[in-house]
């Protein structure tokens, strides 16, 4: 349903790709729906304007420029969210003089938890984006809720189930551990961060299909509508790029000379390093298997080696033309060629419901935060998929071999392709997403231009952005 006039909603992104993409892909979705859009964006990783013309864009000052942060500290994030505060502050209230009730909200990513205390100050209407899964949400509110049920444990423990959170495992713990326990201020973070404050409602990149059960327990917890309109790359009717590096498309005419369903496409996305042993086992791990490959290595993403220099020598000769290596590449153009048969992958929640869409099963190579959780719903609730349990060549090489030849691995195609032909059907006009999605836009246009004065929010948890900074 399009809305009458020209509300404008203002997005606020934390400027990382995995949680960018999303973002400006929703932007597109609301632009599409009769809403201006502005993007109110960090400098760190600006996105590139001239992708997008149908948005408005303003810069905001983030005190980060010099600081090398491409795998962000908690610090750093503290600093992001206490830097941008005055800055969109400002730019809001100008912006509500000019607009008046036709600035219809702000829709901020979780992560940046300052946007709630602004716009509580400006009293306009909030509304939190997710950019993972339930599912991860889910298993950090559960631990939240007793910490001490699963802090600390023992690496004899790591294999064991997470109570209450099959399929989860304690090595899946989805909260940074250290030596098998959670310091107090990670526990803070993670607590701010879902904590929904004063927004009115919650966007999910995700379906309702895939996720319902967990969604209502969330939204029994959180009693704010929750709209799952996901997945956002597929529901945005633009496919404008929105990577911030440059990618090489040149990998594409190499994929067009591949036997149809035959290459591994392997990829650890835009933020996880590697150490060169990994670097040595995977290359070796890739060739034994004999089946083409794409693998993307990123400049940065080996521990002290800026790219490709780390490959154990030999390995080139060996591969020739069998392999094809570049530092970064279009993912959706090459999961949807029809020579891509896997998916090697760190399981970031992009890549997921981007290599679910293209029907390609996944090797899963999960680092950190949401990503272990969503390895082990892949490979033990929806089988789409095989987790990598050891990083060792023969391992890698077998794990390969079973994804793209074996009988296994036909199975796990099949369960792909009708999660992929679910998923479809959300999306139609009388689907899930596409309904909830309506839902939204007849949300957003009747919200108040200005919400009363706050009275004390019975939230997800009593943590704010202020209080543990201060902590």
């Amino acid at each position: 349903m399009k809305i009458q006039r020209k509300q404008s909603v203002v997005l606020v992104p934390l400027p990382f790709q995995g949680h960018l993409t999303p973002m400006l892909q929703l932007g597109s979705i609301l632009y599409s729906q009769g809403f201006s859009v502005i993007i109110a964006h960090p400098e760190l990783n600006t996105p590139k304007y001239s992708n997008h013309p149908e948005f408005v864009f303003h810069s905001m000052d983030d005190g980060l420029k010099g600081i090398n942060i491409s795998l962000p500290s908690l610090e750093n994030i503290y600093d992001l969210n206490e830097n941008c505060k005055v800055p969109l502050r400002n730019y809001l209230v100008k912006k509500m003089k000019e607009e008046g009730d036709q600035l219809a909200c702000i829709v901020y990513d979780n992560v940046m938890i300052f946007v709630d205390d602004v716009a509580t100050q400006l009293r306009l209407p909030s509304i939190v984006l997710h950019t993972s899964s339930a599912a991860y949400l889910h298993s950090m509110i559960t631990i939240f809720q007793q910490p001490e049920k699963y802090f600390p444990f023992e690496d004899s423990q790591l294999l064991d189930p997470l109570p209450e959170l099959y399929p989860l495992r304690f090595k899946d713990v989805p909260i940074p551990a250290v030596y098998n326990t959670v310091a107090e201020p990670v526990l803070d973070f993670f607590k701010a961060i879902n904590n929904i404050g004063s927004s009115v409602a919650t966007i999910w990149n995700t379906m309702q299909d895939m996720e319902n059960p967990i969604l209502l327990r969330l939204q029994e917890h959180y009693k704010v509508p929750f709209y799952a309109i996901g997945p956002f790359h597929k529901m945005a009717p633009t496919a404008s790029s929105t990577s911030i590096l440059q990618e090489d498309d040149s990998c594409i005419k190499w994929l067009d000379r591949q036997v149809p369903n035959s290459v591994l496409y392997v990829s650890i996305g835009s933020q996880m390093r590697i150490n060169d042993k990994e670097l040595t086992e995977t290359a070796w791990g890739l060739a034994n298997s004999d089946q083409p490959f794409l693998w993307v290595i990123r400049p940065g993403s080996v521990s002290g080696f800026q790219c490709a220099e780390a490959l154990p020598d030999g390995f080139e000769k060996m591969v020739g033309e069998r392999g094809r290596i570049v530092k970064w590449a279009p993912q959706k153009q090459i999961l949807a060629h029809p020579a891509v048969a896997g998916f090697f992958t760190h399981c970031g929640w992009n890549s997921t419901l981007e290599s679910i869409c293209e029907e390609v099963p996944m090797i899963c190579r999960p680092f950190l935060a949401d990503q272990p959780v969503t390895a082990r719903y892949l490979s033990h609730m929806y089988k789409v998929g095989f987790e990598l349990e050891v990083i060792e060549r023969t391992v890698i090489e077998k794990t390969v071999r079973k994804l793209m030849l074996s009988d296994e691995g036909k199975d796990v195609k099949k369960r792909v392709v009708d999660m992929k032909q679910k998923i479809v059907a959300g999306m139609q006009i009388d689907g899930a997403s596409h309904k909830n999605l309506n839902d939204l836009v007849d949300f957003i246009s009747a919200l108040p231009s200005r919400l009363p004065p706050p009275t004390p929010v019975v939230g997800a948890f009593d943590t704010s952005s202020k209080c543990i900074r201060e902590s």
